[in-house]
């Protein structure tokens, strides 16, 4: 397909969806503490129920060619926002702390998904959403375990919900346990799921204790991290062709048994995603240079975001998001009550 076909082919689903991403990045900018993404999902599932009884197939290839491969893009843009060599000097003091949240979220995501009898693909969202970085995490591993667009919209609502109850809970919670300034920041840090959320607790707590400046604090353990995104979509991607080869060798795949690609199944995305990072590290790249990349990074996850729930079923997101929420709700406890627990065995609290 020549590249006049293909935008031919996916323009006008495109422009449906930068057309739902331009209020909703507006709207995320005005309201932090909902932000982009999850206003695009809400924009996107109102357009969706308005056209259902329409004609739509002129869009349907280009809200899936946004949806996957355009969060891709973004992902790979998002790898500019990480120097790994300052982020590690920096948020070195934070890892037993984050390690051990994410471990917990992960652990209670898989046990709860076996127990409750939740799909794994979903399982695996609120896990590493919880655990990681809210949306970022979801939208580089959603492609990666090759998930579907109500399993991603169904995550993001379930990490959203506790987002904002952590921003509006967590400082004074801080203040009623007596932490100080640095152990706020590495809680906020750690046990809020998403950026913007960690950065309106920070603030927060900022205004409540002039002159604490839990903010950097906060901002660079949430960095640290974000840096578990690159072992886990690893590890996804490596037992996702450990799947597809044993599947291939037992002549169970459904397309073409027994002949395994390894370059078709693993994302090669993450690569350039880790590259980016690499890029950005070696070279120095200052934030004149990167900040734009990561901005235009959130645009195009608002815009998947935007193309995930044109692609969505509201009523049926609805019906089957009991467990889900039950399982973010245990993620995020598990997760707090962790780097609470970390901070006074560290004698940080």
């Amino acid at each position: 397909m020549t590249a006049l076909e293909r935008i031919k082919d996916n323009g006008a689903g495109i422009a449906l969806c930068l057309a739902i991403a331009l209020p909703a990045w507006l709207l995320g900018r005005q309201f932090d503490i909902i932000g982009g993404p999850v206003f695009a999902i809400l924009i996107g599932m109102a357009a969706a129920a308005m056209l259902r009884s329409r004609n739509t197939s002129a869009f349907a290839s280009g809200i899936a060619y946004t949806s996957k491969k355009v969060l891709q893009y973004a992902v790979i843009l998002l790898g500019f926002g990480l120097n790994l060599a300052q982020i590690a000097q920096v948020g070195a003091t934070s890892l037993p702390i984050i390690i051990s949240t994410i471990t917990t979220s992960l652990v209670i995501a898989f046990v709860l998904s076996r127990a409750l009898k939740i799909p794994a693909k979903i399982s695996t969202l609120v896990g590493v959403g919880s655990s990681i970085c809210g949306g970022s995490a979801i939208a580089a591993t959603a492609p990666v375990i090759d998930a579907d667009d109500e399993e991603i919209a169904q995550a993001i609502s379930v990490i959203f919900l506790f987002n904002i109850v952590a921003a509006l809970i967590f400082p004074a919670l801080g203040g009623m346990l007596g932490l100080t300034n640095e152990g706020f920041g590495l809680f906020a840090g750690t046990a809020v799921n998403d950026t913007s959320s960690v950065t309106a607790a920070a603030a927060a707590w900022d205004g409540m204790h002039p002159g604490a400046n839990t903010l950097d604090t906060a901002t660079i353990v949430k960095l640290t991290r974000t840096l578990a995104i690159i072992p886990i979509t690893l590890v996804l991607a490596f037992l996702q062709v450990r799947s597809a080869r044993k599947a291939a060798a037992a002549g169970e795949s459904t397309e073409g048994a027994g002949s395994f690609n390894l370059a078709k199944i693993f994302p090669v995305f993450i690569l350039f995603f880790v590259l980016a990072s690499v890029i950005t590290t070696v070279f120095a790249l200052p934030a004149e240079v990167t900040a734009p990349v990561k901005e235009l990074s959130k645009f195009l996850i608002v815009m998947a975001m935007a193309a995930i729930g044109l692609n969505t079923d509201l009523v049926k997101l609805v019906r089957t998001g009991g467990k889900p929420i039950l399982m973010g709700f245990c993620c995020w406890v598990g997760i707090a009550a962790v780097s609470l627990g970390m901070q006074h065995l560290l004698g940080i609290w």
